[in-house]
C-alpha cells in the first residue's frame, strides 16, 4: 500500500506541474536562467493523431513527444489551429522546395502562393496573438524579437517584427531584394526550424468545461487510488477497532484521521490540495521501514517540548504555590490542627501511626544502625578525648615517663568502647522495658499535643502570615529563574543523559 501511495503522490505532483513544465515534456529542453545554455534531454516520439484538423477533413498523425501526446488529453490540451496551420505551411514550403529544387522552386508561381500566405499568417499571428490564451504571450515577443534579429544581421537595419517577417518570406521584397535565395534558403529554414518552430509549437488551445474552468480530467486517473485507499482505510479502521474492544469503528476512524486525504477527491474540486497525501504516504513508508522517521520525529517533540515546557512548568508551580497561599488564607491549617485534636479524628486501624514510626525507626537504629556506626562513633569519642588530654601538661608529662608511656592510651581505649557498648546495651535495655516504651509513647504524645495547642494560639496567625509571604518570594524567584533558564539547553543536557545511560 506505501507503494501505491507513493505512485499516486508521484502522479498528482505530476499532473499539477505538466502545464507549467509541457514545455519540457514537449521539446526535452532546460534553459539555465541568465544564460543562453541549454540542456537537451531526448524525448520518445510517438505518431500521435493531430486534434486541430477541421471535423470532417481526413485525420492525420504528427510526431509529438510520446508523454504529450498521452496527456494532452488528460488536460484538454490540443494543438492551437493557427499556430499549427502556419507549422502546416511553413512543412507545406519545404516540401515543394524538395520536389522542385531550390533554384527552380523559389520562383515558382506555387512556391510563391506559399511564401504570399506565410507573410499574412505572420501579420495575423503578430495581430491577433494566438499565443495570449495559454500564457505565452511571452513566446511571441521571443519569436518577434529574434525574427527581427536576425532580418537586421542579413540587411544591416532595424525594421519592425512585421516587416522583419515580410522580408524573411519572401525572394524579391522591395526593401531587400532576394532574400531567400538559392545560396540562403538552407541557412533560413534551418535557422527558423531551430530557433522559431519550437517556439510556435509551445502554444496550443485548452478547452474549457460546463464551468468555464479550464478542462480537467485527471480524476478518471484519481479514481481508482481513491476507491482502494477508501477500502482500505474502512478495513484498518474496522480491524483496529475489533482489536481494541474500548474503540468503536468511529473512534478507529478518528485515530486514523492522517488518512483521510488520500480517499478525499480533490482533483474534482482543488486538484493542488491533493499534496495534503504527502503526510500519510510518508507514514506509510515510515511503517513500512523503507524510510527512518525516527531522529525527524524525536526533534520535532524535542523543539515542541521546547517551546512550552518553560511555560508549562512555571504555570504549573505557581498555580500550586497559590493553592497552597490561598489554603493557609482561609484558615485550613487551623482547621487541620483542630482535626488532628478532635476526638472526631478517624482512625481507620486503630493505630497511632506517629508512635508506629517513632517505635520503628528507634529499634533499627539501635539493632541494625548503631553496630555498623559503632567503629566509627569509637574513633570520633576517641579522638575527642586524645585531643582534650594532650592539652593536659600532666598527661603530656605522664607520657613522658619511661614504662609507662603507653598505659594512658590503654586506658583511653578500655574507655571509649566501655562507653560506647554501655551506651548501646543502655539503649537495647530500654527498649525491652515495658516501662521505658511506655514512657517514651506518653512523651511523643504529650509533644504533639503540646505542639498543636501552641500551634493554635496567638503564634498561628503570624506563621500564617509568614508562610504566605515565604511562598510568595518562592514564587517570585522561582519564575524569574525559570524564565531566565534556555529550555532548549536543559533539552541538550538531558538528551546527552540518556545517551550516557543507553551506551552504559
Amino acid at each position: 500500500m506505501a507503494i501505491a501511495a507513493v505512485t499516486n503522490l508521484t502522479l498528482i505532483t505530476f499532473d499539477i506541474t505538466y502545464v507549467s513544465w509541457r514545455n519540457f515534456w514537449l521539446q526535452g529542453t532546460v534553459g539555465i536562467p541568465l544564460t543562453n545554455f541549454k540542456l537537451h534531454i531526448p524525448m520518445p516520439t510517438i505518431a500521435c493523431r493531430d486534434r486541430s484538423v477541421e471535423t470532417g477533413q481526413p485525420a492525420r498523425t504528427i510526431q509529438q513527444s510520446a508523454i504529450t501526446c498521452l496527456y494532452d488529453p488528460v488536460k484538454g490540451i490540443e494543438p492551437h489551429r493557427d499556430t499549427q496551420a502556419y507549422l502546416d505551411t511553413v512543412a507545406q514550403l519545404e516540401s515543394q522546395i524538395a520536389q522542385r529544387g531550390v533554384a527552380a522552386g523559389l520562383p515558382d508561381a506555387a512556391v510563391q502562393d506559399t511564401l504570399a500566405k506565410l507573410r499574412k499568417l505572420s501579420t495575423e499571428m503578430i495581430e491577433t496573438n494566438p499565443f495570449g490564451a495559454s500564457g505565452k504571450s511571452g513566446a511571441l515577443e521571443r519569436i518577434k524579437n529574434r525574427t527581427r534579429s536576425r532580418v537586421a544581421t542579413r540587411t544591416k537595419t532595424r525594421v519592425s517584427a512585421r516587416e522583419a517577417f515580410n522580408i524573411f518570406w519572401s525572394t524579391n521584397n522591395s526593401s531587400y531584394p532576394n532574400y531567400l535565395s538559392p545560396t540562403t534558403w538552407n541557412a533560413e529554414i534551418d535557422w527558423f526550424n531551430q530557433t522559431i518552430r519550437p517556439l510556435v509549437q509551445t502554444n496550443y488551445y485548452r478547452s474549457v468545461d460546463e464551468n468555464g474552468n479550464p478542462t480537467n480530467n485527471f480524476w478518471l486517473l484519481d479514481a481508482p487510488f481513491l476507491g482502494l485507499f477508501l477500502l482500505e482505510f474502512l478495513a484498518r479502521t474496522y480491524h483496529i477497532s475489533r482489536r481494541y474492544s474500548s474503540l468503536t469503528w468511529l473512534d478507529a476512524m478518528i485515530w486514523r484521521w492522517y488518512d483521510i486525504p488520500l480517499f478525499v477527491p480533490f482533483s474534482l474540486f482543488a486538484p493542488t490540495w491533493a499534496l495534503l497525501r504527502a503526510l500519510p504516504t510518508t507514514l506509510r513508508l515510515h511503517q513500512a521501514e523503507m524510510i527512518n522517521l525516527e531522529n525527524i520525529q524525536a526533534r520535532a517533540r524535542q523543539g515542541f517540548v521546547a517551546a512550552i515546557a518553560g511555560e508549562m512548568v512555571e504555570v504549573i508551580i505557581v498555580q500550586v504555590i497559590n493553592q497552597i497561599q490561598g489554603a493557609i488564607q482561609r484558615g485550613e491549617l487551623t482547621s487541620l490542627l483542630q482535626r488532628a485534636t478532635s476526638r472526631q479524628y478517624v482512625d481507620v486501624n486503630n493505630i497511632n501511626e506517629v508512635e508506629a514510626i517513632a517505635a520503628h525507626m528507634t529499634q533499627m537504629m539501635v539493632h541494625e544502625i548503631f553496630p555498623k556506626i559503632q567503629p566509627d562513633l569509637e574513633a570520633l569519642v576517641r579522638h575527642s578525648i586524645e585531643t582534650v588530654m594532650n592539652q593536659s601538661p600532666a598527661y603530656r608529662g605522664l607520657q613522658a615517663l619511661p614504662g609507662i608511656g603507653a598505659v594512658p592510651a590503654q586506658i583511653t581505649e578500655s574507655l571509649v568502647h566501655d562507653v560506647t557498648q554501655l551506651i548501646h546495651n543502655t539503649l537495647k535495655t530500654s527498649l525491652d522495658d515495658p516501662k521505658t516504651a511506655e514512657l517514651v509513647a506518653r512523651l511523643v504524645r504529650n509533644f504533639s499535643s503540646s505542639f498543636i495547642q501552641e500551634a493554635q494560639g496567638s503564634n498561628l496567625q503570624e506563621v500564617q502570615s509568614l508562610l504566605t509571604d515565604l511562598l510568595e518570594e518562592i514564587k517570585i524567584n522561582y519564575v524569574q529563574k525559570l524564565s531566565e533558564e534556555d529550555t532548549t539547553l536543559i533539552l541538550d543536557e538531558t538528551r546527552q543523559l540518556h545517551q550516557q545511560t543507553i551506551q552504559k
